[in-house]
């Protein structure tokens, strides 16, 4: 008796968010059989405490050049100097660290900007049918075939320049393609017998969003943000390699931008140049890795190859 009682005294919200976590545990343990996802995320956490870290691994006054005039300059990689040095005299290493915290930032809220655009125009396009769902349809479409490299150089450049400055380019010239899976996600959903029944039994558009198209679109939301990260990445250091970024920030691609300043390639400086770009490379393989793995798991097409 008190067994069903209690069973009966479950509310609907607690038996859902039991489902939730029950879901949860279940996506972590297929996660963690994928052995490149776990490379990557160890990877990634990696990268995240060492950037998280700088402040005390790296002092800022390191970063200081009026206090390294006796610092060797265009120094090798070697035991004084593991990453070498740059045209300053500033440690590439220590360059390296503050650039993280920078690139990872903007790289994680381009994303969230991109994400959170994406999902809402996507779920709109494919909820509401008419002229309102064709029009932001042909939004969709106009950002897609627009170059967002070119829309971002363009915000950034009539901007004031700065880390937010880049964020907003990126997440605002990035959420087309989002949109576009959302909608088709959105799309498979409402042909659903459930949601049919949640219209007869009288809820409103803002119920079967919320309640039923959110939460179906969010799986796959949730892989194409660790996508989405690393081409943020990517973006963030293109712009600060244009001269488009904060000067006064550390960031990966205002390393590859004062290399290019005093010719590094050419001069033999090759430390000044191979260690950006193999740490960008490196991280957006990780981002890539753990991204594949989660879009293997929710998606089951890809889980039944």
């Amino acid at each position: 008796m008190s067994g069903s009682t209690a069973t009966t005294a479950r509310s609907p919200r607690s038996m859902a968010w039991a489902r939730r976590g029950r879901a949860f545990g279940g996506f972590c343990r297929q996660f963690s059989r994928s052995r490149t996802g776990m490379v990557g995320v160890g990877f990634l956490v990696l990268i995240i405490v060492l950037a998280v870290l700088a402040p005390l691994l790296a002092p800022s006054w390191m970063l200081d050049v009026t206090r390294l005039l006796d610092q060797p300059r265009f120094a090798p990689p070697s035991l004084a100097h593991p990453l070498g040095t740059d045209d300053q005299g500033r440690e590439i290493w220590v360059r390296m660290l503050w650039g993280a915290r920078v690139s990872l930032l903007v790289g994680f809220a381009a994303t969230v900007v991109s994400m959170t655009i994406g999902t809402i125009v996507g779920i709109a396009a494919g909820h509401f049918t008419g002229w309102g769902g064709g029009l932001l349809m042909r939004i969709i479409d106009f950002f897609l075939v627009l170059p967002s490299l070119i829309l971002a150089i363009v915000l950034s450049a009539v901007l004031t320049r700065g880390v937010w400055t880049i964020v907003i380019a990126i997440g605002l010239t990035s959420w087309a393609g989002t949109a576009r899976v959302v909608r088709a996600q959105t799309l498979s959903v409402e042909s659903r017998d459930y949601i049919e029944r949640s219209r007869v039994l009288g809820a409103g558009h803002w119920h079967i969003i919320v309640k039923h198209l959110l939460p179906a679109v969010l799986p796959l939301v949730l892989a194409n943000t660790t996508l989405t990260v690393g081409s943020a990445i990517i973006a963030e250091s293109t712009l600060s390699f244009l001269g488009l970024g904060d000067t006064t920030q550390q960031s990966w691609g205002t390393v590859l931008k004062n290399s290019m300043d005093v010719s590094a390639a050419t001069a033999g400086y090759w430390w000044y140049i191979l260690v950006p770009g193999i740490a960008i490379v490196l991280v957006v393989l990780a981002f890539t890795l753990v991204g594949r793995a989660v879009e293997t798991i929710v998606n089951p097409t890809l889980r039944s190859r």
